[in-house]
This record gives C-alpha cells, sequence and structure tokens, in this order.
C-alpha cells in the first residue's frame, strides 16, 4: 500500500500539503513554510488528494 507525507503550512495551519512518501518537497517558493506533520496510509487519504499526486507529485488539501 502506497504511502503519503503531509506537510502543514506554518503559516496557515488549515493548508496541507501530500507527497509520495520520502519524496521531500516539491519546488515551492516557501518551502521553509511547510513542516513535516507525518506520515499515513494510502487508505487514510482523500481519493481527490491521490489523483493530485499522481497527476502533478504533490497535492494541497483543506485541513478544516
Amino acid at each position: 500500500m502506497e504511502e503519503y507525507d503531509l506537510y502543514i503550512n506554518v503559516k496557515k495551519p488549515a493548508i496541507g500539503l501530500y507527497v509520495r512518501k520520502g519524496a521531500d518537497l516539491p519546488d515551492l517558493a516557501d518551502k521553509g513554510d511547510w513542516m513535516f506533520d507525518g506520515s499515513c496510509a494510502q487508505d487514510l487519504v482523500p481519493s481527490s488528494v491521490i489523483l493530485g499526486v499522481k497527476a502533478d507529485g504533490h497535492a494541497f488539501r483543506d485541513m478544516d
């Protein structure tokens, strides 16, 4: 089963960023604003996020 790393934006904690486990963050200008929040199994991640990661290598999620 695939796993994903979750990063939370420290300035806007309601925004999460998912990447494949171990993939590191994509080329973001504000990379320092993201804090690693752990890894989770595929069955705990919304399908829209999985599709986004497969298509773009990363996906944002409203954490509220």
